[in-house]
């Protein structure tokens, strides 16, 4: 089956997943919409983690050892930085710096931040289309033990020790989602839409959060796919299952199911997980989905296309 597979992606384990479909789908069938709520300005410098960590992803220069940044990374100017006596406590490598400065620069004049990943992808010989969920200014924020903080500051600064008590996506209810997002949504070329394995918190649910952005989901023609986070109530990598505990969630992959359960036609989980029970009308698929290479990517990308198509088929 051919035709337009839109992925919903944030953090390491979706850019993962993204990778495995850019694999197995076509030139141009790929287009992956990433979040945006992590983004911030740091040292006079537009970051946008979620789009590089994808940027990276794609073209081959991302750190898996350490799961963020570039591969074959220096450290010159964060050394320097810290010997005037600068902030040091989130990690800019010399390379990563380049990319920043330069959407910074074209930001500045005047281009949005969907043009500005768009040429950054092209640079960098990415295939796949690359989208922020938004151009416009919205910020993850976290009620904690301590008061309110940005991601930012919980994420990397706090390294996710503080308890949350609840999340606000600030701007959310002003933001308009990409035209070209709707646009595909609503287009009869759609495949699929594949939520990917990412903090449904903090990566999946600001994309949501963007008005009108869950209903053409829900409304679209295509088959909705999620793949789960969690394995045998553990995440992966990241605060997922313990800011689930902290907002009094079962920390389980049905909990996952349950916040996407309006939009949902198929759940992928893993094997460990194969007797939970699936929302009503949503399909359970089990898989081995941790992937730890570029196979693992490519096979349960496979299994999450051959899911969409059967729900397409039904």
């Amino acid at each position: 089956m051919t035709g337009t597979v839109l992925a919903l992606a944030g953090g390491v384990g979706g850019a993962k997943l993204a990778l495995g479909l850019a694999h197995v789908l076509d030139e141009g069938e790929l287009v992956i919409v990433g979040n945006t709520g992590d983004d911030f300005d740091h040292l006079g410098l537009a970051i946008s983690p979620d789009l590089d960590t994808l940027l990276y992803t794609l073209a081959g220069l991302a750190d898996e050892s350490r799961g963020w940044g570039r591969q074959d990374e220096t450290w010159k100017f964060m050394a320097a930085l810290g010997r005037l006596g600068g902030p040091t406590w989130f990690r800019l490598g010399d390379s990563d710096l380049a990319l920043h400065l330069e959407r910074t620069r074209r930001l500045a004049a005047g281009e949005t931040l969907s043009a500005v990943t768009d040429g950054l992808r092209r640079k960098l010989g990415v295939v796949s289309r690359i989208l922020p969920m938004t151009d416009d200014r919205v910020r993850t924020r976290l009620r904690c033990d301590c008061g309110w903080l940005d991601f930012q500051d919980y994420f990397v600064r706090l390294r996710c020790e503080p308890a949350v008590q609840a999340l606000d996506y600030v701007g959310a209810e002003a933001a308009r989602p990409v035209p070209e997002v709707i646009d595909m949504l609503g287009g009869e070329d759609l495949r699929a839409v594949v939520i990917c394995p990412s903090n449904p918190f903090l990566s999946i649910e600001p994309i949501l959060a963007i008005p009108g952005m869950r209903t053409a989901i829900a409304n679209c023609r295509a088959p909705v796919v999620a793949v789960s986070p969690v394995i045998a109530g553990q995440a992966v990598k990241g605060p997922t299952t313990k800011m689930m505990r902290e907002l009094g969630l079962a920390a389980s992959a049905s909990a996952v199911a349950c916040r996407y359960a309006d939009l949902l036609d198929a759940f992928v989980v893993d094997e460990a997980d194969a007797a939970m029970a699936a929302p009503e009308g949503v399909r359970l698929v089990t898989a081995r989905t941790l992937m730890t290479c570029l196979a693992d990517r490519r096979r349960l990308a496979q299994i999450v296309l051959a899911a969409a198509d059967a729900e397409a088929d039904r």
